[in-house]
């Protein structure tokens, strides 16, 4: 089910596990007029913008060195985001493989000038693969959940995972018949 590997598999040392609060990041910023579309809404792609930010910075952190982004899904949006909203992007490791890490991240919004509580506004999945000098993926150390909250988000980013790995495998062989029958893509 998942892509770790231990001393006896792959020969060399396991890596120390780290908590889930050891890379747990919020980053926080004011929405201004640039960030609007034409409907005075923030765009979309703003909200993505720093929910990559916060999702790199905690995968960062957790590998202990560079991550890039293999894939984003169920990016939700649930309520827009205005002018003035202070935005906080939580985000933290759910799950790590070998080489990769679920990282899940919540969107909350807030009146900078008030002081009511913040709304959930979105929420995404990411996933991070550790790279080295050169590019190439590198181990990761496995996460440790704390909380009954992080064992779920652990059973539930191993969900998230296979459904992944089984959509590519579908879409490969799909486009491998096609191939086979003479059609071109």
């Amino acid at each position: 089910m998942t892509d770790q590997v231990t001393a006896g598999e792959s020969g060399t040392p396991d890596i120390p596990g780290k908590p889930t609060s050891a890379s747990r990041t919020t980053l926080s910023h004011i929405m201004t007029h640039n960030d609007t579309n034409l409907l005075g809404t923030v765009h979309g792609g703003v909200i993505m913008k720093l929910v990559d930010d916060a999702a790199g910075a905690v995968a960062g952190r957790h590998s202990g060195g560079p991550a890039v982004t293999a894939s984003m899904d169920e990016m939700a949006f649930l309520e827009p985001v205005r002018v003035g909203d202070l935005v906080h992007v939580k985000a933290q490791v759910n799950w790590t493989g070998r080489t990769s890490m679920e990282v899940g991240v919540r969107v909350l919004a807030e009146r900078w000038n008030e002081s009511t509580p913040p709304t959930q506004v979105g929420s995404a999945y990411l996933v991070f693969a550790a790279v080295d000098a050169d590019g190439k993926p590198r181990r990761v150390p496995p996460v440790l959940p704390e909380t009954e909250r992080d064992k779920r988000r652990y059973q539930e980013a191993q969900i998230r995972r296979t459904h992944r790995l089984a959509r590519r495998r579908a879409i490969m062989e799909l486009r491998e018949r096609r191939a086979a029958e003479g059609f071109e893509d």
